[in-house]
């Protein structure tokens, strides 16, 4: 053994790797370099693990676990997917690939690569204000932290609202948004606030709910669509709407109060309907009557100045004719309601005569005379 150790460097045996063998460019395992048009020889990795495990029973049994283990660890890369559903490969913890199409597919395991899947078809629902088991018949929470909410015209509305919503892009929803169904539930909430906000209580609780609701859903899907988180929310359903109790007698007296403006609005459009036609015709048959007293006057005014230049033109063709029918007729109204006294000249006497004037009446005598 020494001579061996101490002999020349012809008789001196190759130094050996940590495996045992000399060292010819081979790998850990003892395998040559790789051809080029090849796979590595599984012959020769058998051989070379038998060599370095040993050749006894136990030895064969440890590498026949090695290569099952091998295989179910790589057989565990398989899966399927689901119709409806979407399967996202990270390739250490970064977005690799999805698969869309269902089927089978292949991953490398754990942990070079991991699969998410997700269903993209099914309807998820969201409820705010409100808890309960989602089916019918099961009980129903109200929370009031999320439902009471204050409306445009300062009145407090107790509202349960759910939203339906489906995800779009499985990618966009898993690395996009943290926490997805609670970042939808938060949104839908800002939305809700908002659109109530703005709204009137009782178009909230009566034929405007529908409008409210189409409202809510746009508000959150340009929100969600700003985060590019993937969803599309579908519809928004307005479960109940009423007023909260502790405000309920004043809305009440509100309401009250409406009905009575509504009411005296009402009386004042009836008496504003009899009053107006009225007196439209009233101020029509006044321009009417104004209208003929007017051609009245002027039709009486130029008959005058008519007959005035009639008698002006016969007074400046007789003179003197004309002034003695002027005396004439004068002299006749002075002396319609006159006393006349008869001076007879021709007779020689002087003075007046006495006349039984019989244009007056006899005075009645008094009861005491007659009797």
């Amino acid at each position: 053994m020494g001579a061996r150790m101490t002999g020349n460097d012809d008789n001196k045996q190759p130094r050996r790797n940590p495996w045992g063998q000399p060292p010819q460019n081979r790998g850990p395992w003892g395998q040559g370099p790789t051809p080029d048009n090849g796979g590595p020889d599984i012959e020769s990795l058998l051989r070379q693990a038998k060599g370095v495990i040993g050749g006894g029973p136990d030895s064969r049994f440890i590498l026949f676990a090695i290569i099952i283990a091998v295989l179910v660890w790589l057989g565990s890369g398989v899966y399927r997917v689901e119709p409806g559903e979407n399967a996202v490969i990270k390739r250490f913890g970064a977005i690799d690939r999805t698969q869309g199409q269902p089927g089978l597919g292949y991953a490398l395991p754990w942990p070079v690569e991991t699969v998410t899947k997700l269903n993209v078809m099914l309807d998820r629902r969201t409820q705010v204000g409100f808890l309960d088991g989602g089916y019918p018949g099961s009980n129903k929470r109200d929370v009031t932290e999320e439902s009471l909410m204050l409306t445009a015209d300062a009145n407090i509305v107790d509202i349960d609202v759910v939203v339906l919503w489906n995800i779009t892009e499985a990618e966009k929803f898993l690395f996009s948004i943290r926490n997805p169904e609670q970042t939808i539930k938060r949104v839908a909430e800002s939305a809700l606030r908002e659109a109530v906000g703005q709204t009137n209580l009782q178009t909230i609780i009566t034929e405007g709910r529908d409008d409210v609701a189409v409202r809510i859903q746009k508000l959150m899907q340009s929100v969600l669509d700003s985060y590019k988180s993937g969803v599309a929310i579908k519809q928004v359903l307005i479960q109940e709407a009423t007023v909260h109790p502790e405000v309920l007698a004043a809305y009440n007296d509100v309401a009250a109060s409406r009905q009575d403006a509504e009411r005296y609005q009402n009386e004042a459009t009836i008496y504003r309907n009899d009053i107006i036609p009225k007196a439209r015709g009233e101020a029509i048959q006044m321009k009417q009557q104004a209208e003929a007293y007017k051609q009245d006057v002027i039709a009486r005014a130029t008959g005058d100045a008519k007959r005035f230049t009639q008698i002006l033109e016969a007074y400046r063709t007789g003179k003197e004719v004309t002034r003695d029918r002027f005396y004439i007729e004068t002299m006749e109204l002075v002396m319609l309601n006159a006393n006349r006294v008869v001076l007879d000249q021709k007779a020689g006497t002087q003075g007046a005569v006495s006349i039984l004037p019989l244009d007056i009446k006899r005075a009645p005598l008094p009861q005491d005379a007659t009797q």
